[in-house]
C-alpha cells in the first residue's frame, strides 16, 4: 500500500518559493515520461487498475507500476502499489508496441493478463513530469527530526501544467502537518489536492 501527502500548489510562483525553501537539501532531478495502458475495452480502467510505463531522464532508468484504486482524501492518498524496474529500451518497446509488453515475462504481467483476461493492450499516451527530489527534517514534532524525501512536481498536459508537493510517509497525518507548517511559513499557497495525475490526464482537467 502505497500512502503519500499529495498537496497541490496554487502556481509557479508558489512551485519556484517552495523549490527556493528546499534548495539546501536540493537531491535528484527527474523528467519523466509517463505513459499509460489499458485493454481495448477499457477492462482496467473500469475497475481503477492504472498500468504506468515510466522512464526517467531519456533512458536513465525505467519502471512499470500497477495501481489500484486511489483514496484520496484531506491530502493523503492511499492506493495499492505493484512496481518493478523495467530495461529502458523494452520500455520505449512497450509503448510503441503495447503487445510486447502483454508478452513481457513479468509476474506483474502475467497476473494482470489472467486477473482481467486481457488479450492484448492499448497505449493511451501520457505526460511530462519534472520530479525535483529534496531531503527535509522537520523541526520537532511527532516525527522527532526523522528525514524525508520530498519530492516537488510540475506535470505538463497540452491543456496546462500543475504544480505538486508528494512524500511518501507511514505517518500521514503527523507529516502533513509540519509540511503544512513549512509552506506556511514560506508564503506558499496550496491546498489538498482532490485527483490524482492520471485522472486529470483522462479527464483533460486541471483540478
Amino acid at each position: 500500500m502505497e500512502v503519500e501527502i499529495k498537496l497541490r500548489l496554487a502556481s509557479k510562483d508558489d512551485y519556484e518559493r517552495l523549490q527556493r525553501a528546499l534548495a539546501p537539501g536540493a537531491g535528484a532531478v527527474y523528467q519523466q515520461e509517463n505513459f499509460f495502458f489499458d485493454g481495448p475495452g477499457g477492462e482496467l480502467n473500469a475497475r481503477r487498475v492504472v498500468v504506468r510505463v515510466r522512464l526517467y531522464n531519456r533512458d536513465q532508468k525505467a519502471t512499470l507500476t500497477v495501481k489500484g484504486e486511489q483514496v484520496l482524501k484531506d491530502g493523503i492518498g492511499r492506493a495499492p502499489e505493484t512496481e518493478e524496474k523495467l530495461d529502458p529500451a523494452a520500455a520505449r518497446r512497450f509503448v510503441a508496441e503495447p503487445s510486447a509488453l502483454l508478452a513481457h515475462d513479468s509476474e506483474i504481467v502475467r497476473h494482470l493478463a489472467s486477473q482481467y483476461s486481457l488479450s492484448s493492450l492499448v497505449c493511451l499516451g501520457g505526460f511530462d513530469n519534472l520530479r525535483r527530489e529534496f531531503s527535509w527534517a522537520p523541526h520537532g514534532g511527532p516525527e522527532g527530526g526523522r528525514g524525508f524525501t520530498l519530492e516537488l512536481d510540475a506535470t505538463t498536459y497540452p491543456w496546462g501544467t500543475l504544480y505538486e508537493l508528494e512524500c511518501e510517509t507511514d505517518q500521514p497525518e503527523a507529516l502533513r502537518t509540519q509540511l503544512e507548517a513549512l509552506l506556511s511559513a514560506n508564503g506558499v499557497a496550496y491546498e489538498y489536492s482532490k485527483t490524482s495525475k492520471f485522472a486529470n490526464f483522462v479527464n483533460r482537467t486541471l483540478v
